[in-house]
C-alpha cells in the first residue's frame, strides 16, 4: 500500500482547508486492494462493469496485474478506481478491468458522500499512482458514461474526448404499448406473430431465464460458441475466446443468482429444444443494459431469433418499471430498429511519462479517425467488406 495525498494541492484546489483534504491512497497488495473496493462499492453510485462483483469475478478468473486507487474522506471511502495494468506495445498502462467488456464506466462514488471529488482529489489520486507504480506510462479511462443517477462522472473533471463508438438506447417511457407506436409498432408485431408461427412449427419455443449456476453455465457455453461462430464469419477477434475471460463471465453470472435481485441476467429462446439466442444483461438503477447477445447458426437465423428475444426483452423491461433499455456500446442495424436514445461515452488518457504522451496523443488520433469512418457509410461499409474478406486487420466488434 502506497500512501500519497497531496494535501496541499488538493485543498488548494476544492477550497477545503488541508486538514479536510481527503487522502489519496493506492492498494497493491491484492487483499488490501479488493478489500478497499468492497468498502468503496457497499453503498455507491456504480455501473455494472465497475460494481464490486464484476471487478472481484474478474480478479479471481484472469489474475491481473492490479491496483486499487481510493480517495478517504476521513469517514470512508470518497471515490476509488480499479485498474489492470497491461502492455500496449512498449507501453504498461493502468486500465478498466476487463478491456473493451467494459462499458459505460462509472467508478463507485458513494452515496453517503457530500462534498464532490475535486480536480486536486483527482490530482492527487494520479499523483498516487505514479509514486506506486513509476513503472506504468498512461492511466486510460475509456468509454466513461457522464453520468449515472444523479451524480456527474468525477472523472470528467480531467481533460477527455468523445469516445468513437456511440451507445445506444430505448425510452421506455409510457410502456411497451406506447413504445411500439413510436417504433414502427405494427410492423414489429406483424413480425413478432410470423415469428411465433415459423418457432411452433420447427418444435416450440420457450424464452427462458437462468435461475440456477448450472443453468447459467449452459447459456454461457451455447452464448460462446455462437460468438466464435459469428465473429469467425465478420473477421473480428473473439473477445470472448480466452478461458479464463469464460471463466470470468460463468463466475460472474452464477454468483448474481445468490442475489435477492441479481444485478447481471441471462436470457435465452430456446426453439425444438435448442437455445437459437442469448443475451447477458446487467441492471444499473431504473436501466436494463444489454451486455452481449449473439444467435446460433442454422435454418432458422432468417427467421431472425435475436430480434424476437430482444422483443420479449424490452417487453419485460417496460413491465418491470425500467426506465431505459441500453443496447450498450455499438451502432447496429438490429438496434436502430429500436433505439431512440444515442449516449456518447467519453475517454480519459493521462500521460505519466514521455512514451505515456506520445501513446495518449497516438491513442487520441486513432479514436478521432475510427469515430471519421464509422460516420460514413461508404467507408464503414468498405471496412467491414475488407475485414469479412481478411484484406483488414481483425478487430474488435466495436472498432
Amino acid at each position: 500500500m502506497v500512501d500519497a495525498s497531496s494535501e496541499a494541492a488538493t485543498g488548494a484546489a476544492s477550497g477545503r482547508t488541508p486538514d479536510a483534504a481527503p487522502k489519496a491512497t493506492v492498494h497493491l497488495a491484492a487483499e488490501d486492494a479488493i478489500d478497499a473496493y468492497r468498502a468503496a462499492c457497499a453503498d455507491a453510485v456504480v455501473s455494472p462493469a465497475q460494481s464490486f462483483a464484476w471487478i472481484n469475478a474478474w480478479v479471481a478468473s484472469i489474475r491481473p496485474d492490479f491496483l486499487v486507487a481510493a480517495l478517504d474522506a476521513g469517514d470512508g471511502p470518497a471515490f476509488a478506481i480499479a485498474l489492470e495494468v497491461t502492455r500496449s506495445g512498449p507501453c504498461r498502462v493502468a486500465r478498466f478491468m476487463s478491456g473493451r467488456h467494459a462499458n459505460g464506466n462509472f467508478p463507485p462514488l458513494p452515496r453517503k458522500t457530500a462534498q464532490s471529488v475535486t480536480p486536486g482529489d483527482l490530482d492527487a489520486i494520479v499523483a498516487a499512482i505514479r509514486v506506486a507504480r513509476p513503472d506504468v506510462d498512461m492511466l486510460a479511462f475509456e468509454r466513461l458514461a457522464d453520468r449515472m443517477e444523479d451524480r456527474e462522472n468525477p472523472l470528467l473533471a480531467l481533460p477527455h474526448s468523445p469516445s468513437a463508438n456511440l451507445s445506444l438506447g430505448v425510452d421506455l417511457a409510457g410502456g411497451f404499448d406506447e413504445l411500439l407506436d413510436r417504433a414502427n409498432g405494427k410492423r414489429k408485431r406483424k413480425k413478432h406473430r410470423s415469428q411465433v408461427r415459423k418457432f411452433e412449427a420447427a418444435g416450440g419455443f420457450r424464452r427462458i431465464e437462468a435461475k440456477t449456476p448450472t443453468e447459467a453455465t449452459a447459456m454461457l457455453d451455447a452464448f460462446f460458441v455462437m460468438k466464435e461462430d459469428r465473429f469467425r464469419e465478420m473477421g473480428i477477434t473473439n473477445v470472448f475466446g480466452e478461458p479464463s475471460v469464460r471463466s470470468f463471465f460463468r463466475a460472474l453470472f452464477a454468483e448474481a443468482l445468490a442475489e435477492e435481485e441479481p444485478a447481471f441476467l441471462l436470457h435465452g429462446l430456446e426453439i425444438g429444444g435448442r437455445l437459437r439466442a442469448v443475451t447477458g444483461s446487467s441492471r444499473a438503477a431504473d436501466r436494463l443494459i444489454c451486455e452481449f447477445g449473439s444467435i446460433a447458426k442454422g435454418d432458422l437465423g432468417n427467421a431472425s431469433p435475436g430480434d424476437f428475444l430482444f422483443f420479449d426483452n424490452i417487453r419485460e423491461a417496460c413491465e418491470k418499471g425500467f426506465a431505459i433499455y441500453d443496447f450498450s456500446v455499438g451502432d447496429e442495424p438490429y438496434k436502430r430498429l429500436w433505439c431512440d436514445i444515442e449516449t456518447t461515452h467519453f475517454d480519459v488518457f493521462v500521460p505519466l511519462t514521455v512514451k505515456g504522451r506520445l501513446m495518449a496523443a497516438s491513442m487520441r488520433a486513432t479514436s478521432r479517425l475510427k469515430s471519421a469512418v464509422k460516420k460514413s457509410p461508404t467507408v464503414w461499409r468498405i471496412a467491414k467488406a475488407l475485414r469479412r474478406r481478411g484484406s483488414a486487420p481483425a478487430h474488435t466488434q466495436d472498432d
